[in-house]
């Protein structure tokens, strides 16, 4: 197959498909489709490692693109709800919706590119497309690591796939997600092996074993792990606001509002969903006869309400329902500041916590803002679209985590798309939070695949923390969320609703809160290193074999 010829792109093309299968698209994720993720890259890999008759500098360009032609279309598939997303909501044009969409995957489609490139530099410093492979892994993972941390977009990692697959999942506490990325990669490896090499053991025996993985990791979608008796309650409250508007709440509104989301988190007992979600997710009627614990703490949203941290009225309501319900409370609002030496304001997206006697206690301002949505990202080089990003919020990023505590619990919470990032949650588990809290409006994604998606990184989080995790939406979908990262609760979207949310405070700390992304850093330092030796090198020969 020659280098850039038609078929290259068409495998190319193969696997920005199928890598848009083992994320959710249109809802909860079936176990067949996060399968495939040990199969995706397998044409791609064909692609870029296929004997040829050299490997030069045009070779490694021409490899490049091809990665990048498989990267925008996968940031087309799983991302495509920025589109509608910007358009209904964020009141951009159809045009400019769709420009937005295609820049972004044009962008973020460089990633795919740059791992390309390091596949093409690792054969050159090799000089073996078997060592070019099984450095594959490696580069992918350090790929993923520069997603997190240059751009800071580390939306569906590779193995946040598998967050169904209880024994793949036993990974994450030690290595984070990116481990399963490892693990999933190398087996994509294995299989992509017996269409690269010549000989029947360098063609078998790699793919049987990687089938053989895979087949018994297979078990783990359909286990379940023994649940841990819950002790304590906290109300989540779901209010299902209209985020495109409509939520000024004049005069008497404020406080009729205020009144009927204080009896729906004084509620001991409401219908909810148990389980992990699907399409068949089946109404529980728990038994509202029995005693129920005292709620623990009550949490209300991020949300489009009106609820700015000053106003005399919302805190006058917060702080007679914490004090009526004896239960501390953590409340998404906006807190506005005038900053030290400068003549305007700052505006936070923040999360308030009042203490069980009604004492506002502190605030976390979010640090992590949503680009082009939370804030205008290189306001400079976008001044001529003054017109689109006029609609774009301007908040101001927080400065610091806190951890709340109350009556000898810890609250670690974080706010919105923050969740995606694994290494700055587990700051707050650092910090002695013994339950995690987010607190979300998914009701910008609309009925997208976004809030499930969103949903699965949350989960993971939970097992690479090992603790509870309390996820109260605007609209859906908020649930409860056990240290195996398996959904306990969870509440219908599109409803209003409370979700009397049972879980436990835990004090154990795994090794990934201890020690961050120490697998990926390493896997950076092995690319950097063979980046390094194909740039200044070339010890491929045309015609190498094993």
């Amino acid at each position: 197959m020659r280098a850039g010829s038609k078929l290259s792109w068409v495998l190319a093309a193969e696997s920005g498909v199928l890598l848009v299968l083992p994320f959710p698209v249109a809802g909860p994720l079936p176990h067949w489709r996060a399968a495939l993720a040990w199969i995706a890259f397998v044409p791609l890999l064909i692609a870029l490692l296929v004997p040829r008759s050299g490997f030069g500098w045009q070779r490694v360009a021409q490899n490049t693109l091809i990665g990048y032609f498989c990267g925008i279309l996968w940031y087309g598939g799983t991302c495509y709800w920025i589109e509608s997303t910007m358009q209904m909501y964020g009141n951009l044009p159809p045009l400019a919706a769709s420009i937005l969409l295609a820049l972004f995957c044009l962008y973020l489609g460089l990633y795919f590119a740059l791992f390309a490139f390091l596949v093409s530099l690792g054969q050159r410093a090799t000089g073996s497309r078997v060592w070019a492979l099984v450095s594959v892994p490696v580069l992918w993972v350090a790929v993923e690591l520069a997603r997190a941390r240059v751009t800071s977009f580390p939306w569906n990692q590779l193995g946040d796939s598998q967050i169904d697959n209880l024994l793949l999942t036993r990974l994450a506490p030690w290595t984070g997600a990116y481990g399963i990325s490892f693990v999933l990669m190398a087996g994509n490896c294995a299989v992509a092996s017996f269409f690269l090499f010549r000989g029947w053991r360098a063609r078998l025996i790699p793919p049987m074993l990687a089938l053989a993985l895979a087949a018994g990791l297979s078990k783990g979608y359909t286990l379940r792990a023994t649940p841990e008796i819950p002790h304590a309650t906290a109300m989540l409250l779901q209010p299902d606001l209209n985020v495109s508007g409509g939520n000024n709440w004049a005069g008497d509104e404020f406080d009729k509002r205020m009144q009927h989301f204080a009896a729906l988190s004084e509620k001991a007992c409401n219908p909810y969903y148990t389980g992990i979600p699907s399409s068949r997710m089946q109404i529980i009627q728990p038994d509202c006869k029995s005693p129920h614990p005292a709620t623990s703490v009550i949490v209300w949203p991020e949300s489009p309400a009106p609820f700015e941290g000053a106003d005399p009225r919302f805190r006058h309501w917060i702080s007679a329902l914490a004090e009526d319900a004896h239960a501390p409370m953590i409340v998404g609002d906006i807190a506005v500041e005038r900053e030290p030496g400068e003549a305007g304001t700052a505006m936070y997206n923040s999360a308030a916590f009042v203490a069980p006697d009604g004492t506002f206690v502190g605030r976390y301002d979010k640090m992590h803002l949503v680009p082009f949505g939370e804030y205008t990202p290189f306001p400079e080089l976008l001044s001529f679209a003054g017109s689109l990003t006029d609609q774009v919020g301007h908040m101001t990023p927080g400065k610091r985590r806190v951890v709340f505590a109350a009556d000898g619990h810890r609250y670690g919470v974080f706010i919105c798309y923050e969740s995606i990032f694994a290494d700055e949650v587990r700051q707050f588990v650092k910090l002695g939070a013994d339950v995690l809290v987010n607190i979300s409006d998914d009701g910008w994604y609309g009925d997208t695949s976004a809030p499930w998606q969103h949903l699965n990184m949350s989960r993971m989080r939970a097992i690479e923390n090992d603790r509870w995790l309390l996820v109260d939406t605007n609209s859906g979908v908020t649930s409860v969320i056990d240290p195996h990262g398996q959904v306990a609760q969870s509440a219908p979207r599109h409803v209003e609703t409370s979700l009397p949310a049972h879980f436990n405070y835990l004090s154990r700390e795994t090794f990934y809160t201890r020690h961050g992304d120490l697998l990926a850093w390493l896997c950076a330092i092995i690319a950097i290193v063979l980046a390094v030796d194909g740039a200044v090198q070339n010890n491929y020969r045309p015609g190498t074999k094993i």
